[in-house]
């Protein structure tokens, strides 16, 4: 094989690699804690209605 045909081959394997860890980095954190929490709610209304009553 050609040099880059082996550099090609290397930057696969390396892609391939990265892409696996992070489904094992994904499963992981989703596995220690994989309750999700809503966003906090907007209260810029309330703060106005406060301020101006």
């Amino acid at each position: 094989m050609q040099r880059s045909q082996w550099i090609s081959v290397f930057t696969g394997v390396v892609a391939v690699i990265l892409g696996l860890g992070y489904l094992v980095l994904v499963q992981v954190l989703d596995w220690r804690g994989g309750e999700m929490l809503p966003a906090p709610v907007d209260l810029s209304s309330a703060i106005q209605e406060f301020w101006q009553s």
